[in-house]
């Protein structure tokens, strides 16, 4: 379990990334931002990293949590050097799935924290290898509507999902959203004054 001597503050609206949180303890505020998720240039690592930045302090400007560690994420999925963000459409959903079918891409993850003056930036990368998907396995997943809010048009941890998968190399958490280990490390190294022993 984690615990931490301040109010912690989940800048997402993710379902997912709340129930990570719940699994080592964690109970946050939920404050989404809508802030620009336009993505900058660079390589996929620093920016989702500078997305995660941009989403925090976004919160902390809000000026609604004085105090609070704030924590933003944001992930992608990158393929052939392309970022394959949310589908828009059901078609767009199965164009992803058949692009990714038996193939191995990486999932990015950027994380920051922060906490008055200080703003801490991390990211994760997994490998994720996809089965042969058959025609006939991809609608099946993409009628269930599991795919339209996940980048990459899918989530691992979903009952179907996770069928999609045939190996991962790096954490697991991370191709679900949120990187645990990661994050705790980040907290244990960078802001030790806020957890508690």
């Amino acid at each position: 379990m984690v615990t931490l001597a301040v109010p912690l503050v989940l800048a997402s609206a993710s379902p997912r990334r709340r129930a990570l949180l719940a699994q080592i303890g964690l109970a946050p505020t939920v404050a989404p931002t809508g802030a620009d998720e336009t993505w900058p240039d660079g390589d996929p690592g620093p920016a989702v990293e500078a997305l995660a930045l941009r989403k925090g302090r976004a919160a902390v400007d809000g000026g609604d949590h004085p105090g609070a560690l704030v924590l933003a994420a944001d992930t992608v999925v990158v393929l052939d050097g392309d970022v394959l963000g949310k589908p828009e459409t059901p078609d767009e959903a199965t164009a992803m799935l058949a692009r990714l079918s038996g193939r191995t891409h990486t999932v990015y993850t950027g994380v920051a924290l922060l906490h008055g003056d200080r703003a801490e930036t991390v990211h994760a990368a997994t490998r994720v290898t996809f089965a042969d998907l058959r025609p006939d396995e991809i609608a099946a997943y993409v009628a269930t509507g599991s795919p339209m809010d996940k980048a990459g048009a899918y989530g691992i941890q979903d009952d179907l999902g996770a069928l999609l998968v045939a190996r991962i190399d790096g954490e697991y958490t991370n191709v679900v959203g949120l990187p645990l280990r990661t994050l705790y490390e980040s907290l244990r190294d960078r802001f030790p004054d806020l957890l508690v022993r």
